[in-house]
């Protein structure tokens, strides 16, 4: 026997508020309409509903149970609604997010806490690579967003790439670093000094490079190679070791007190740090608010730099 789930529904309304006027009214219809409901899932049922003659309203035990079915289904329309809202807004749903590992680890991780923080039921992610891996797992629709520098120019058919942070490099060293201390530097101060190697599928690696054929070195001397940015930070606060750096992600680690970057101009890569996704992705909500949520934090970091009187390195 097929039984409409509305009709329920209105039967558990006018047995929890006692009435036909009060259920109407909990529900925001007339008691004309409610009346029919009832008189129909009876005439379906062949029995009564309601006890004969009892005013207030009072179930029969048929009545009792289809009443509590009703407030199930009720509950449950309640909760794919507020689901359905939910999604609509972005606050739940999946991101699958890979970046370049030195911004991923010392620049979006506290992004993507905070907005776990805000959405906790958004279920991030996170995995890493470089710039052609990213733009291959975007087209195949294996990812959502990637976060690596790329030239204005080599944005591939489409992909969308917002511009987030202007791309900038440093020579990162301890604060207590010889080099640190003198008050004039010149490219080729930095050449007896032992590097820390970025990965050589690293943008940063080129970068390190052509910094140094500036100064004719070739054949550097490399002290450490690979390891997370908080392993590339341990070796560097604990050597004479240089390494080149992402100045955001210097300055995303100024608390620590224990770096700085050489007070030296070096030639910046022309690319940009950005957001790269397949531009069907952002028909999903929560790909769209994940993204809004990484604008408007490198935003704030972009000002908090300049704040910071970080011009001389930040290039703004």
């Amino acid at each position: 026997m097929q039984i409409d789930p509305n009709h329920l529904i209105i039967l558990a309304a006018v047995v929890d508020e006692g009435g036909l006027t009060q259920g109407a009214a909990a529900l925001g219809r007339s008691q004309p309409s409610l009346s029919r409901s009832l008189s129909a899932l009876e005439a379906r049922l062949g029995l009564p509903l309601f006890e004969k003659g009892r005013r207030p309203l009072i179930a029969t035990e048929l009545g009792a149970a289809l009443a509590a079915q009703g407030r199930m289904i009720r509950a449950a329309a309640a909760e794919a609604s507020m689901q359905a809202g939910l999604y609509a807004g972005g606050k739940t749903g999946a991101v699958r997010v890979a970046g370049t590992p030195v911004f991923m680890d010392a620049v979006i991780a506290s992004m993507i806490a905070g907005f776990q923080q805000a959405n906790p039921n958004v279920r991030i992610d996170q995995s890493y690579g470089y710039a052609d891996t990213l733009i291959r797992d975007l087209q195949s629709g294996a990812l959502d967003v990637a976060l690596c520098p790329l030239p204005p120019d080599a944005v591939p058919e489409g992909l969308a790439f917002d511009e987030i942070l202007q791309g900038r490099n440093v020579i990162a060293c301890r604060i207590g670093h010889p080099l640190a201390r003198k008050k004039t530097l010149r490219l080729s101060d930095i050449a007896p000094y032992p590097w820390i190697a970025p990965p050589t599928a690293s943008p940063l690696y080129q970068d390190l490079k052509a910094i140094l054929a500036e100064i004719e070195v070739d054949d550097f001397r490399v002290s450490f190679s690979g390891g997370s940015i908080s392993a590339v930070r341990t070796v560097l606060e604990g050597s004479d070791s240089l390494t080149i750096l992402p100045y955001s992600v210097l300055f995303m680690m100024r608390h620590h007190k224990s770096l700085t970057a050489l007070d030296i101009r070096i030639r910046h890569a022309p690319r940009h740090l950005g957001i790269l996704s397949a531009k069907s992705s952002s028909d999903r909500p929560v790909v769209r608010r994940f993204q809004r949520h990484l604008a408007h934090e490198f935003k704030s970091l972009a000002r908090t730099i300049t704040h910071q009187q970080q011009a001389s390195v930040w290039g703004v």
